[in-house]
């Protein structure tokens, strides 16, 4: 494992390689991050400021920077380019999902593009064990398909804190591509 393709799978040290995704999930990514970027900070400022008669938003000019933006950090994001695609990851997460210092996104998140995205790619930006909810909602299954797979050994619990480790829960979605990519 030397950073060579291990077969014909499509992934690189048993990842899969980045960089090479399908313009759908680019343009889903894209899509969520222009409407969570808007929600978070441009309708607010909207709100606050408001308009003056026929005057446009406040946030019309922020609106098309956010959508040229949004379109290179789904792309930095995606990028066979490690440290590019976990720094751009990392601002996001802090920038437009956190509330202070904790990150804590409705379950719902990981089954959004760029959540699903952050789960198989980086796995949790703020821990390295969760519960078994989180995991869960990382994984998209049941709290008890968690508990199955911890005790079948296919997710590894975290010793010190009982949760578990979200690097088993990276292995996991891993695995997970694998199976898909091979059907395809």
């Amino acid at each position: 494992m030397n950073g060579e393709p291990a077969g014909n799978n499509g992934l690189v040290d048993g990842r899969p390689t980045w960089g090479e995704v399908s313009t759908a999930v680019h343009v889903a990514i894209v899509r969520q991050l222009v409407c969570d970027v808007g929600a978070r900070l441009l309708d607010p400022l909207d709100r606050l400021l408001g308009t003056d008669g026929d005057d446009p938003p406040v946030s019309e000019v922020l609106r098309s920077h956010l959508e040229i933006a949004a379109e290179v950090w789904a792309a930095q994001v995606l990028s066979p380019d490690e440290r590019l695609a976990a720094e751009t990851a990392r601002r996001l997460v802090a920038e437009i999902y956190q509330s202070g210092d904790v990150f804590a996104p409705p379950f719902e998140w990981w089954r959004t593009p760029f959540g699903a995205l952050v789960a198989r790619r980086f796995g949790h930006p703020a821990a390295e064990a969760v519960s078994l909810a989180v995991a869960s909602a990382m994984l998209g299954i049941t709290r008890q398909g968690v508990h199955d797979l911890v005790k079948r050994g296919k997710l590894r619990r975290d010793e010190a804190g009982g949760g578990v480790l979200v690097s088993s829960v990276r292995d996991r979605l891993t695995q997970l591509s694998e199976v898909v990519s091979c059907e395809r």
